[in-house]
């Protein structure tokens, strides 16, 4: 893990000199026509659509995690959130909470660790019951030539993504099922899960495990009364992400003239999707994956898109090339 720690210092200060950067980050405004598509912040569910409801959610003190935690309490759940840095959680649980009148617990939690999880998750139900809705957000990745990953690269992101995922799918489910409780389960994963990604191979092997996770246990527990759905997310600007690795918001410009709806998601956009397939207006939804990335996905996948790059007086003389053009 040491040796990760180093790599991943080592590339970003190789990427800030890449852009000679400062130490101010660049934000890229989103293009004109993302006036069509405003973001809405506000809670889109009616107030009181969790209450009484307790909702678990894994990675919760920051970014995407946070904004989940930080919605779902304000439409009435009693949240838990987990990860390693208790100190972060904790002052994330007090702020959600005093923002919205209701609990926040903070609990510790190393999701690679199965015999932590099952500690974990017996905490929880003795302080809360067992949840009615689970969100596996717990990640991690960094980026890497693939002719230099280790074995234990490998394994450090597949440990937290895939097998967390997994422990604490499989502890809560188990119990859930035992106590004949129906629940919501939503995983985060990501666009290239689908795909596949160069420079990103652990994590996108690990999340397209979570799919299959997901949509097997959609199938096999269904009748036990547990959902499971699943939200990849495309670009969304969280705080620290985009500093770390785009110092300058060249990589950003890149990535916004690929997105159709020319800006990058909201955390607030993310928290109002995962709160309704979480919620029972979503009751008839399970195993359904839900890319969520402003059409990135499929601006990238089609062969002609780039053509959107012609000018009208280009197309008239392509059109007349064609015209021209005799039998096949």
């Amino acid at each position: 893990m040491a040796a990760l720690v180093l790599r991943w210092k080592t590339f970003k200060t190789f990427a800030a000199s890449c852009f000679h950067s400062s130490s101010t980050v660049a934000q890229q405004p989103p293009l004109p026509h993302s006036r069509f598509f405003p973001p809405l912040e506000a809670a889109m569910l009616p107030d009181g659509t969790f209450r009484g409801r307790v909702a678990f959610i894994t990675g919760g003190g920051t970014g995407l995690g946070r904004a989940m935690t930080a919605t779902l309490s304000h439409l009435g759940a009693e949240c838990v959130i987990a990860s390693r840095k208790l100190e972060v959680l904790q002052q994330a649980a007090d702020e959600i909470s005093g923002q919205t009148g209701n609990k926040v617990h903070a609990v510790q939690l190393d999701v690679r660790d199965p015999q932590a999880v099952t500690r974990c998750v017996e905490h929880i139900e003795s302080l809360t019951g067992l949840p009615d809705v689970i969100i596996n957000n717990a990640a991690g990745n960094f980026v890497c030539p693939s002719e230099n990953l280790s074995a234990n690269a490998w394994k450090s992101i597949t440990d937290i993504v895939l097998n967390g995922t997994a422990f604490v799918t499989l502890e809560l489910g188990k119990r859930l099922v035992r106590s004949q409780k129906g629940a919501a389960f939503l995983a985060i994963t990501t666009i290239y899960a689908e795909s596949g990604s160069g420079f990103v191979v652990p994590s996108a092997a690990a999340k397209a495990g979570v799919e299959a996770l997901y949509k097997s246990l959609a199938g096999e527990w269904g009748h036990y009364g547990l959902r499971f759905n699943i939200i990849q997310p495309g670009p969304i600007r969280t705080k620290g992400a985009f500093s770390r690795l785009d110092p300058t918001g060249q990589f950003e410009a890149g990535m916004l003239s690929r997105i159709p709806t020319g800006r990058l998601g909201q955390a607030s956009e993310m928290a109002n999707l995962a709160s309704y397939l979480c919620s029972d207006y979503a009751s008839w939804m399970s195993g359904a994956v839900i890319r969520f990335d402003g059409g990135e996905y499929v601006m990238m996948a089609g062969e002609f898109n780039e053509l959107h790059k012609v000018t009208a007086d280009q197309w008239k003389v392509m059109e007349k090339m064609i015209r021209s053009t005799k039998g096949s």
